[in-house]
């Protein structure tokens, strides 16, 4: 496979992974192409989807939030309404639907928050497929409810201790074990990042956000919103949402974990401060040091707490069809609140990311003005960690 021509988005993505690798991620692009172009296949996922995961999900206005902004209507798209709790399912379901069809009978994922090794353990449980889950030690002591779920559906949690015992460190032991086991393994990767042809099909797979989102909007309001908002770590429920908008006159807005802030050191946010670099077999923005050692991140949510990003989102930067901001633990946090005590829902801490800045832009537009929010999902998980914050 070459790196220089698989996989593009604009000069970033490709697929730089061992030897060892290659034909393992040629055999599933060839799966890819032959499954969705096989009508039985689309009807069975899309079987799945609606009566196991539970699409579509709704849209909801923020009436209480749109009135303490001001501004903007405020809307959200409610994945967080999905069985597991999170967007998650969206991809794990298509993946392990996907090795099912391949003859892969042992899956394998790496997990932050937990919510994609919560789907995983989920949809193999559900198709009755072996599950082995990575997860880094510092964030199985953060989401240990997930940690339990995980167990509960029959996976195998593996800690990780190396590193920051985070995210990256995951990911690293899971593409170790797929080395290691390529030829009965499948690899579910969680998010828009890992070598081609992953981000393509994780865009795929979650493009059912925006496609939804979009004939909502259209049908509840007769318009599509001003603004479209969403949460980055890896960048799935992002680049799911925005695909289906990209071609049209509405502005698209991730955004990043700024941590303890975007000067401190202590952030996870690539887009606003790294540089393009080669992370888990992807050219994309990295946060990384003079010498191209990968920087340890720091973030409130688990799931945003990770060094790199997508390729598309790489180049939607570049190209300046998306932009990018950055929010704070301390700005996480308090739109966390303010959406409990306004309209009654617990958001994830990821999606309390894109709140802060979603209210805030809001604040700016006039009242006729939409803006859209991915409520990527719902904070159960966060509650201890929320806690624990919240007494200090």
């Amino acid at each position: 496979m070459n790196p220089v021509t698989q996989g593009r988005f604009d000069g970033y993505g490709g697929a730089y992974v061992p030897e060892t690798l290659v034909p393992a991620l040629e055999e599933l692009e060839a799966a890819i192409v032959d499954a969705f172009a096989d009508p039985a296949f689309t009807a069975e996922l899309r079987r799945w989807l609606a009566e196991f995961a539970g699409r579509p999900t709704p849209i909801t206005h923020a009436r209480r939030l749109t009135d303490s902004a001001s501004g903007a209507q405020i809307w959200l798209k409610r994945e967080d309404l999905l069985h597991t709790g999170a967007h998650k399912l969206n991809n794990a379901l298509g993946q392990v639907l996907l090795a099912q069809r391949m003859g892969k009978r042992r899956i394998i994922a790496e997990t932050g928050a937990g919510q994609h090794g919560v789907a995983t353990a989920t949809a193999c449980a559900a198709l009755g497929l072996g599950c082995v889950v990575y997860m880094g030690r510092e964030d199985m002591r953060r989401q240990a409810l997930n940690v339990y779920k995980m167990r509960l559906l029959g996976a195998e949690v593996v800690p990780v201790d190396s590193g920051s015992a985070t995210l990256k460190d995951a990911t690293n032991e899971a593409i170790r074990d797929w080395v290691s086991n390529v030829r009965g393994t499948h690899y579910v990767i969680g998010s828009a990042v890992g070598p081609h042809p992953y981000p393509s099909l994780v865009r795929r797979l979650q493009r059912v956000i925006g496609d939804e989102a979009r004939e909502q909007m259209l049908a509840r309001l007769q318009r599509l919103p001003s603004v479209v908002v969403a949460c980055v770590g890896g960048g799935s429920n992002a680049i799911g949402i925005f695909a289906a908008f990209l071609d049209d006159d509405v502005r698209l807005v991730g955004v990043e974990a700024a941590g303890r802030g975007l000067d401190s050191g202590d952030h996870a946010a690539p887009l606003s401060r790294g540089r393009p670099g080669v992370l888990h077999g992807s050219l994309s923005y990295l946060m990384q040091d003079a010498a191209g050692q990968v920087l340890a991140t720091h973030s409130i949510s688990a799931g945003l707490d990770y060094p790199g990003v997508g390729p598309e989102h790489s180049a939607l930067r570049d190209s300046e069809r998306a932009e990018y901001r950055a929010a704070t633990d301390a700005d996480a946090l308090a739109a966390f609140h303010q959406l409990c005590l306004l309209e009654g829902i617990i958001p994830a801490l990821e999606s309390s990311h894109a709140l802060h800045v979603a209210t805030a832009l809001a604040r700016t537009l006039p009242a006729d003005d939409v803006v859209l929010v991915c409520l990527s999902g719902r904070g159960d998980k966060d509650i201890d960690t929320v806690r624990e914050f919240d007494r200090t």
